[in-house]
Formats: structure tokens, sequence, C-alpha cells
């Protein structure tokens, strides 16, 4: 019943707000929609062309148009899909280097009002355990997951009363207040609801980092379908300026995302981009971050296996990569929904820059790390189990330079600080630098003898040859706070 009257009392809050909202709807289905129709048959010349201007775009950080991403979702030569895997590979290491930034997803609250029929916690799931951690239980899950070495964490809330605004600030402080012998969450991004200006203000007070809000779906229609009438993410325009908002209120650090399964996979790409067209010209900057989750089965929910839209691997691999070419200076999220093997291959071909390891998306999951599996208290399925341990193993053996780096949050290095490093690409300069000290940290702390074998002889030195190679007067520093590092002084970082 409580939840109820505030489910009412917020909708027509959220009414009043979108009578007066004073942004226009930036997604015109129609336009996109003959977008992708005039490009079905590109030749490749023109393929050719757009290809090279992301490689040029690099330096300035500007982002396809879109017709050329429509081009680009069009393409069907296989040759030309190489160059296409080739260049968004090229471009992450060249403005972010060949660092992978690590973190896990910290659920913190199954409850909500939403029906969403994509969702194991959709409201109407009679099996699921829906549950929020209190103090201790967000104690106890961080303890796990300080001391398997993780330093940043994604927490993750159900839209519901008892995970209102002041419950993520508490619990954000609870999560900063933990602390082990060795290490830290240092920074705490948010996946939420979208808010009031208010509500916004309040997080930012308590030290968060990127908020992150998904679209779900920029189609209209499919918006309305999949998310009931009668529910507070029904509203479109409350949802899509979530972010307007956020930066309103002095967020200046925002992730954007779209889960691809729902509807036409080409549709949404241009939808991604068009949201961060509008973020830019609005604000002047852009989506710290662009994720692609894509549909995976989820308890009580058939939408996750039956929709007419689902993304094959294939195609999944094409969107990664096409993400990177339209938008080269965003971070680009792949998640533990894909299984390890397809991870291996996109890391690779779509120009990754961030993942998650070692992830449990259970409430309390992570203090019952031997428990895998249970939908009656997780959101969908997760594919990739692989402890963090093992996941930086095989990010070692291929030549990644495994991060935990936070310091660019800290050291203001957000929002229109952040986006002249990423887009004239020199933010790798710190993200190199940074990531072997993380990484040090890691292999002195946490690490499993065979991952402290393979960091100390081949990933550290490698990397450090980079720094002397490309930045000898930034080597003399870095050479420092290693030795320090070594020494037992933690966090040190540029």
């Amino acid at each position: 019943m409580l939840a109820q009257k505030w489910k009412e009392l917020r909708a027509e809050e959220i009414r009043k707000w979108e009578d007066s909202c004073k942004y226009e709807d930036f997604i015109d289905d129609r336009l996109i929609t003959e977008l992708i129709d005039i490009s079905k048959y590109p030749d490749k010349k023109q393929v050719e062309d757009i290809i090279a201007k992301a490689r040029q775009n690099v330096s300035s950080g500007a982002m396809l148009s879109p017709s050329e991403v429509a081009v680009l979702a069009n393409t069907q030569d296989p040759q030309l899909w190489e160059a296409i895997f080739e260049t968004a590979d090229w471009i992450k290491r060249t403005v972010y280097g060949n660092r992978i930034v690590l973190f896990a997803p910290l659920y913190l609250s199954s409850m909500c009002v939403n029906n969403c029929l994509y969702c194991g916690f959709k409201n109407t799931n009679a099996d699921l355990d829906a549950q929020k951690l209190n103090r201790d239980q967000i104690v106890s899950e961080v303890e796990v997951l300080i001391n398997s070495g993780h330093k940043r964490l994604i927490a993750v809330y159900g839209e519901h009363p008892q995970s209102d605004a002041e419950y993520i600030c508490q619990s954000v402080e609870t999560i900063y207040s933990v602390h082990s012998d060795c290490g830290e969450i240092r920074r705490c991004n948010i996946n939420a609801s979208p808010m009031f200006e208010n509500e916004y203000k309040q997080i930012k007070d308590v030290g968060i980092g990127t908020y992150q809000i998904f679209q779900e779906t920029y189609h209209h229609q499919t918006y309305s379908k999949v998310h009931p009438r009668d529910t507070l993410k029904h509203s479109y325009k409350w949802r899509v300026f979530g972010l307007h908002r956020a930066f309103e209120a002095g967020i200046d650090d925002i992730a954007i995302g779209v889960l691809f399964g729902l509807y036409d996979w080409k549709f949404e790409l241009l939808g991604l981009l068009y949201h961060a067209m509008a973020l830019e010209k609005e604000f002047g900057v852009g989506p710290h971050t662009i994720s692609y989750p894509r549909l995976v089965p989820a308890e009580n929910a058939p939408l996750t296996t039956m929709s007419k839209y689902l993304v094959s691997d294939e195609d999944f691999s094409k969107i990664v990569a096409i993400i990177r070419l339209m938008c080269p200076y965003t971070g680009s999220i792949l998640t533990a929904r894909e299984s390890n093997p397809l991870r291996d291959t996109i890391i690779r071909k779509g120009g990754v820059s961030q993942m998650d390891a070692g992830t449990r998306i259970g409430i309390g999951g992570y203090s019952q790390m031997e428990k895998e599996h249970l939908l009656h208290k997780e959101q969908f399925i997760i594919n990739d189990t692989r402890s963090l341990d093992d996941f930086i193993y095989d990010l070692c053996k291929e030549g990644y330079l495994p991060s935990f780096c936070t310091a660019g949050y800290r050291e203001g290095r957000t929002g229109a600080n952040f986006m002249p490093l990423a887009k004239h690409a020199t933010v790798k300069n710190f993200c190199v630098a940074n990531g072997i000290l993380t990484f040090k940290e890691y292999l002195m702390d946490y690490a499993s003898p065979k991952v402290r074998e393979i960091g100390e002889n081949h990933v550290i030195p490698n990397y450090l040859q980079w720094i002397e190679q490309n930045m000898p007067q930034l080597a003399v520093q870095v050479e420092e706070k290693l030795g320090l590092t070594a020494s037992q002084q933690h966090d040190m970082h540029f």
C-alpha cells in the first residue's frame, strides 16, 4: 500500500514536470527509419570513406553523423567489416591505451514498482525474492569486493520508496566507509531511475561518480509496449531527459545505454548517437560511457527469449565496433551478460575499454559467492562467471593492462574537464600510468601466484617500456610512484 501511494504521488509530480518540460524530443522515429532504409546498399568507397573519417575524428573527438552510422550498420562486405573491427581496436588504443578498466556491479535493491516485460525484478514476478540490503549487509558485500581487489563499483537500485534518493545516499556513504587492510572502494558510480533535480543534488553531495541511465529502447512505440502504462517507467519523456536534469543539478559525468533486443538494433544505434548529440548540444558534454547490454533470459520474463529483435553474436560484435567508430571519446562497457568466449573476442574487435569481472547480480550475491544463477534473486542471467583473478589472468595473456584506476574522478577529470582529454586522445597518458600503479597494488595485495608472475614479469615491464618510449618525462615519475607502491604506499596516482 505504501509503495502504491508513493508511486501515485510520484507519477503526478512526473506529469507536472512533463507539462513544463522545455526540451524537444531528439528522437524522430520516422527520420531514423528513413536513414536506415536509404542506406541499405552502401558501396565500398562510401564505407571506406566513413572508416577513414572515424580515424581522423580521433584527434578531434567528433562523432560520425547519423547517416554515416546508418551506412556502417548496413554494411555487408566481410572485408569491410574486418576494416571496421581493426579501426575500432585502433581508435580505442589511440584514445585510451591498451588497458581495460575493471569494476563490479553491486545490486542494492530488487524491490521495484515497475513492471518491465524484460526484467526479473518486475513487480508482478511472484517468484522474485524482492529485498534491499541494510547497512550491515552492504558492509559485508563491500568487504568481499574489496578483498577480491575491486576499487570501483556501479551501485544498482530498483525504483521503489525503500530505495529512494535518501537510501541511495546512505548506501553510498556506507560503501565509502568500508576499509580493509589494503583497500577500499574509491569510486561508486550509480545506475538508478531518473530523478528530480533536488534528488540529484542530494546524491551528488555524497560523492558519486558517473550517473547512468539506460533508455532501454529509443523506439517510442516499443518503449510504451514494454513499460506498461500504470508504471513510472512508462513515461518516455521523463526517462529520455533524465540525464538532462542530472546536468542541471550539477552532476557532470553521465552515461547512456540501450538494451539491444527490444527493437531493431540499427535503430537503437542511431538512438544512442542522437542522445549523445543532444547532450553535447545542450551542455557541451557527451556521455562518459556507453553501455550496450542485450536481452538475456530472466525469470518470468518470456520476452527475453521470444523477442523478434534478438541480436545474434555476429550483429552484437558489429554494434560494439560501430559505437567505437561513431563516438570515439566514450568509454565502452562490455558486461558479463555475455559469455567469456564472446567477450574475449569482442574486446579486441570492438574497442572495449571497461568490463565488469567476478560479477554477481543477486541481492547479497557477493557474500554467497558459491551460489550462482539464483534466478529468484537476479534481474537476469550472468554468462561470464569467471572470478576477478581468472579474468585478469586472461587479460594478461592477451597483453592487456588491467586497470583499477579511479583517479580521473577524484582529480576532477570529469564532465567538461574530461572531454578535451578524451577528444584529443591524450587521456591515455593518465590511463596507462594509473593503470600500471593500480595493477601493481592488485599484484601485491590480491593476486594469485600465476597472475603475480605474469603481471610482474611481463605486463608491467611492457607498459613501462611503452611509457618510456612515448612519454620519457612521465616515465621517471611513474617509476618513482611504482617504487612507493612497492613499499606499501597505496593509492599513488596522477
